[in-house]
């Protein structure tokens, strides 16, 4: 019989220059540039989304026509608002993501063009921080605020969001989770938007693809479920005991650890870690969480380590969205995931169809039935 990849597996369905992975040493790379280099360099997100799409780090001129381009994007139609706030606000979070994008496939013209499509990027990228902040404000049954121009894209999306100016360190949080959850090669959202394109789907709809793979539990929803982990604990003194129960005895999977290409820990747990430890301050719940958290780690590395299971970059990403501010509630954090995402996502989408397209139509192998004869309903 023939083989198949089931999921996939280590079948290379492109080539990129946007992100490199070694998962047996931990080393994630942006265009060339270690992530950890990116974060202690204190480099805004935009720079970092600039470099997906152009391939280089922007002069300042460069940076501020960028950021002038995506802020085009903080203005949307009334009917995109409302494609959100039409919807209960007890909604999924990344499924009100995916109504407001398909309004704007539904509506504005688009043709794939090398000439443009890094303006409508630009802007598309701005596009998803007004539409997460409706969005967020919506599950909390407050009236949506079109995020400012002037300030940096993670102080504009905040302020947007809370409706108030937020500190430095929220700031700088904001924007170094943006930038680590950016892109991670070719993921099932990823995948699912690049089938999408490879139609010459415009881009909205791609990224309706995309947030739809998103939605699903394997791929999105994992910092939700990490956080649920930890209030299903309840508290640091409980943690050993309820390691071996479920996880030790009950062989119940450990949420936030294993990673399909990591077999190491994830680069970018550690620096979410290394915020929470400074956010939690601000936050009894969340420092409670980090606790639980921290001792949950501790023993899931004494016991899977040597199977190269390793926190991934879920395990902690939760705990610092709390920190910030969100509650757990309607999906959020894994909104806050596309809000990053969706640069690598486009970066992705224009690679392909501007240098390698191909309608991306697999095979299956067919295990059914060899020849039968058809037999009329009246005879059956």
């Amino acid at each position: 019989m023939e083989q198949i990849s089931k999921g996939l597996e280590d079948v290379n369905l492109k080539w990129t220059k946007l992100t490199s992975i070694d998962g047996e040493k931990g080393i994630l790379k942006y265009s060339g540039y270690k992530v950890e280099d990116i974060i202690k360099s204190g480099a805004l997100v935009e720079e970092i989304q600039y470099l997906f799409l152009y391939g280089e780090l922007p002069n300042k001129k460069q940076l501020f026509d960028f950021q002038k381009k995506i802020q085009e994007g903080y203005s949307l139609p009334d009917y995109v608002i409302n494609a959100i706030t039409n919807l209960p606000n007890n909604s999924d979070s990344v499924a009100l993501q995916m109504n407001a994008f398909a309004a704007l496939a539904a509506t504005v013209p688009y043709k794939w063009d090398k000439q443009t499509d890094r303006d409508v990027a630009a802007k598309v990228v701005g596009n998803m921080s007004a539409i997460t902040a409706a969005v967020y404000r919506h599950i909390l049954g407050l009236q949506p605020l079109r995020p400012e121009s002037g300030g940096s894209y993670a102080e504009s999306f905040l302020k947007a969001a809370f409706g108030k100016d937020p500190s430095q360190e929220q700031v700088d949080a904001m924007n170094t989770a943006l930038i680590l959850y950016m892109d991670h090669e070719v993921p099932a959202s990823t995948t699912a938007g690049l089938v999408v394109v490879s139609t010459l789907a415009d881009i909205y709809s791609g990224i309706v693809g995309s947030l739809a793979a998103l939605k699903g539990p394997l791929h999105g929803g994992a910092a939700e479920a990490a956080i649920a982990q930890f209030v299903q604990i309840g508290d640091e003194t409980k943690v050993d005991d309820w390691f071996k129960q479920n996880i030790i005895t009950g062989k119940s999977r450990l949420i936030g650890f294993g990673h399909r290409v990591y077999k190491t820990y994830d680069p970018r747990a550690k620096i979410f870690k290394s915020i929470a430890v400074n956010l939690i301050r601000n936050n009894p719940e969340a420092e409670k969480m980090f606790k639980i958290a921290s001792r949950v780690e501790e023993l899931g590395i004494a016991n899977m380590g040597s199977k190269g299971i390793y926190p991934n970059t879920d395990f902690f990403s939760g705990i610092v969205y709390m920190s910030l501010g969100f509650p757990l509630k309607n999906n959020i954090y894994t909104a806050l995931f596309a809000l990053s995402r969706v640069t690598g996502w486009i970066a992705h989408f224009i690679e392909y169809v501007e240098e390698q397209h191909r309608l991306i139509r697999p095979r299956a192998v067919y295990t059914g039935p060899a020849d039968r004869s058809f037999v009329p309903i009246d005879q059956r």
